[in-house]
């Protein structure tokens, strides 16, 4: 896809971050924009921003751990504007702890969002766009810990390694159909948003119960929250992503690489290690 005014693109996720920056991108290209997210506050904000640039938006508060909410947001989407071209699966969520100490209201919350939210979205849009028979677009949002391993983000490493294969599985399957619908998984590294803070949008019956987590002090948790915030904050803008992103679109890229530079040594090594059966470094981590 090369020309994007007057076409139609949902966002999940878009009240902020990368979500905001890609909404933003898609009304400057010209094109209508649903922006879905739970945070509807946050979502009213969003919208205004972009009817600055002139473009016509559609606002849907979405949880995109649940099914209904997603089919609702297709129905909405088709109501509203009658097609869809673009589709980001980009909302997203993490927590920091082991496997064995998250808790299972932190596997639900994480993969919900992160893993089903995808899956939804292509179950959902993938139909109508099937209908249309015209040129479309999914871009799903993994993570370079879709590609690595780092100790103690353990839901979200599993989620972003899941949307990962779930985005080569539907290239290969569009593919072998000759369908007209591209498939990018856009795979960040450290980008300037409030992933850090993702616990101001967990629904209140996914939260930890008080006792639980009794951990969450310890050094090694403190060690890697540290390390991810000060990542996270000498990131690069997500305006940026959104440009490399589109440049990916026109390019029919299915791995969109975006400020993780500097980890590409890293995802080497990890594969290397895998093809040749040799056991990862275990790296100490320190405050």
């Amino acid at each position: 896809m090369k020309d994007f005014k007057g076409k139609v693109a949902v966002v999940t996720g878009a009240a902020s971050g990368i979500g905001f920056a890609l909404a933003e991108r898609c009304a400057k290209e010209g094109m209508k924009v649903v922006l879905a997210d739970i945070n509807e506050d946050t979502l009213k904000k969003a919208e205004k921003e972009i009817k600055k640039t002139g473009a016509t938006t559609l606002v849907v508060k979405c949880d995109v751990s649940k099914a209904g909410d997603v089919e609702a947001l297709a129905k909405k989407t088709l109501d509203t504007f009658g097609v869809v071209h673009l589709l980001f699966n980009n909302a997203g969520v993490g927590t920091f702890n082991s496997v064995w100490e998250s808790t299972l209201a932190d596997w639900q919350w994480v993969l919900g969002v992160n893993l089903w939210g995808v899956i939804y979205g292509v179950h959902y849009f993938v139909p109508i766009m099937l209908k249309q028979g015209t040129e479309c677009h999914i871009i799903n949002t993994a993570s370079t810990l879709g590609l690595i391993t780092f100790p103690y983000n353990s839901p979200y490493v599993v989620t972003k390694y899941g949307v990962v294969a779930l985005s080569e599985l539907l290239y290969q399957e569009i593919a072998l159909k000759t369908l007209d619908i591209g498939v990018s998984v856009l795979i960040p590294g450290f980008i300037r948003t409030k992933i850090m803070d993702a616990e101001r949008n967990r629904p209140s019956k996914l939260k930890n119960k008080r006792g639980e987590k009794t951990n969450i002090t310890a050094p090694h948790l403190q060690a890697v929250e540290k390390r991810f915030r000060q990542g996270v904050e000498a990131g690069i803008l997500p305006e940026k992503v959104a440009d490399i992103v589109f440049n990916g679109i026109r390019e029919k890229k299915l791995y969109i690489f975006a400020g993780n530079e500097m980890l590409i040594p890293t995802i080497k090594e990890h594969m290397e290690n895998v093809l040749q059966q040799r056991n990862p470094t275990i790296v100490p981590l320190s405050a």
